[in-house]
C-alpha cells in the first residue's frame, strides 16, 4: 500500500476541525508519500494541501435561527458533495466533528461502498445516547479523544479507537508560568485570576455578571489581585466590555484578544464557563471553578437528557469532583468567590498532580495515532 496512490476526502465544519484536519493531513503525508486530499476545508487544511470543493465557512453556523437561515444552502452542499464523492469513489472519507452534517453524509457514502471514519466523538455518552446506533451504522470507525468515550462505544460494539487529545500533545506537561507571565506583562509575584466567560454570545451575556461580581468580591479580599480576561474575538470582547461598564466599571482588569491558554498558564486559578475550556485549563495545570447558566427552560431540558453526574471534562475524566461545578441558581458571585478562595490561598499540589496524571493519560500523539488508524482501515 505504501506505493499506492490514495485519494482521501475530508469535511471539517469549524476552526477546531480545521486544526485537527491539518494535523491529520500532515501526519498522513509523513507516513504515505502519495495522497490527494479533497473536500470541505479551512485555511489550515488547505495550507497542508487539501483541495477545497467548498470553504469551511459555509458550514460554520451556530444557533437555531442562523442554521435555519442557511439550511437550504447547507443541504445543497451536502447533496452536491455526496453525489461528487460517490462518483469519484475516494479510498476513504473522514468526517471531522460536525456530526449533524457528517454522519448522514457518511451513511450515504458507506452504502455506496466507500469506507468512512468519524473523527471526534459526539457527546453520545452524555445525551441522545441512541445516536450511537446511527454512528455504528454509518461509520467503519470512530476516533475518540478520551478513554471513557471508547469504553462507551465498546459497550455497544461500535468500532472505536482512542487516539488521545491533540490539545494534550500541544500543552507542555509542566507549563512555564513565569515565562508566560513575562509574555503577557503580568507581574511575576502577584496573585493572578483568569475570567473566561465563554466563547458564545449566550455564555458571555449570562456569565459575565456573576463572574465580574465574584472578581469584585475577591479584589476586596486581595487588593493586589491581578485579573486577566481573554476574549475569543472582537465581538465577544465588545459584549463583555459593555456588561463590565454596567456591572463593574471601576474594576481593573487586563483584557486579552484570544490567548486563553496563556492566561490559564499565567494564573493561580480561573473562573470559567463549562466546555472545552475546562479541559484546556486542566492541561494548563490551573485550578478552576466551573460556572454555567442557561435560560430556565433550556436548563430544565438539559437536566432531563444529560446522563452524566458531572458537566466538566476534568471531573468526568477523574470520575469525581476535582473542580467545583456551580450551575444555574448555584452560579452566584458569593458561591464562586467562596469556592475559588481555597485555590488562591492553597498550594494546590494535590489537584495539580491529578491534572498531570490525567494529562499523561490523554497525551498519545493524536495526529500520528489518527493517521495510523486511517491507514489501518484502508488495509482492511
Amino acid at each position: 500500500m505504501i506505493n499506492k496512490s490514495l485519494t482521501i476526502a475530508l469535511v471539517a465544519g469549524e476552526t477546531s476541525g480545521d486544526i485537527l484536519g491539518a494535523g491529520l493531513i500532515r501526519a498522513l503525508k509523513n507516513q504515505h508519500p502519495n495522497i490527494e486530499f479533497i473536500g470541505i476545508a479551512g485555511p489550515k487544511m488547505q495550507a497542508e494541501g487539501c483541495t477545497a470543493w467548498y470553504e469551511m465557512d459555509e458550514l460554520s453556523v451556530m444557533g437555531i435561527v442562523e442554521v435555519l437561515g442557511r439550511l437550504r444552502r447547507i443541504l445543497a452542499i451536502r447533496r452536491d458533495i455526496t453525489k461528487r464523492l460517490i462518483e469519484l469513489k475516494p479510498d476513504i472519507f473522514i468526517g471531522i466533528d460536525a456530526p449533524d452534517f457528517n454522519l448522514s453524509l457518511e451513511g450515504k457514502l458507506k452504502q455506496a461502498g466507500i469506507k468512512t471514519i468519524h473523527y471526534v466523538s459526539p457527546s453520545v455518552w452524555a445525551w441522545k445516547q441512541k445516536r450511537v446506533f446511527k454512528i455504528k451504522r454509518n461509520t467503519n470507525l470512530i476516533l475518540a479523544f478520551l478513554p471513557f468515550e471508547k469504553a462507551f462505544y465498546d459497550k455497544f460494539d461500535v468500532p472505536c479507537r482512542f487516539i488521545g487529545h491533540k490539545m494534550a500533545d500541544d500543552i507542555p506537561l509542566n507549563p512555564d508560568q513565569k515565562a508566560m507571565r513575562q509574555q503577557l506583562g503580568i507581574p511575576l509575584d502577584c496573585l493572578c485570576l483568569a475570567l473566561l466567560p465563554g466563547s458564545r454570545h449566550a455564555e458571555v451575556s449570562l456569565l459575565s455578571e456573576p463572574f465580574l461580581k465574584a472578581a469584585q468580591l475577591l479584589r476586596n479580599r486581595y487588593p493586589d489581585l491581578h485579573i486577566v480576561v481573554p476574549l475569543v474575538n472582537a465581538k465577544r470582547r465588545k459584549e463583555f466590555e459593555q456588561i463590565k461598564a454596567q456591572i463593574a466599571p471601576n474594576l481593573e482588569v487586563q483584557l486579552l484578544d484570544g490567548q486563553a491558554r496563556e492566561a490559564m498558564i499565567s494564573s493561580n486559578a480561573a473562573i470559567l464557563a463549562s466546555g472545552t475550556a475546562a479541559l484546556e485549563c486542566m492541561l494548563a495545570k490551573c485550578p478552576m471553578v466551573v460556572g454555567y447558566k442557561m435560560k430556565a427552560f433550556t436548563f430544565w431540558l438539559a437536566k432531563k437528557i444529560i446522563k452524566t453526574p458531572y458537566v466538566s471534562l476534568p471531573n468526568i475524566l477523574a470520575g469525581k469532583e476535582l473542580v467545583p461545578e456551580l450551575l444555574q441558581q448555584d452560579c452566584t458571585p458569593e458561591n464562586i468567590a467562596n469556592h475559588i478562595i481555597p485555590f488562591l490561598e492553597g498550594d494546590n499540589t494535590e489537584v495539580k498532580n491529578t491534572f498531570l496524571t490525567l494529562h499523561k493519560q490523554i497525551r498519545c500523539n493524536a495526529d500520528e495515532q489518527a493517521a495510523q488508524a486511517v491507514l489501518d482501515v484502508l488495509k482492511d
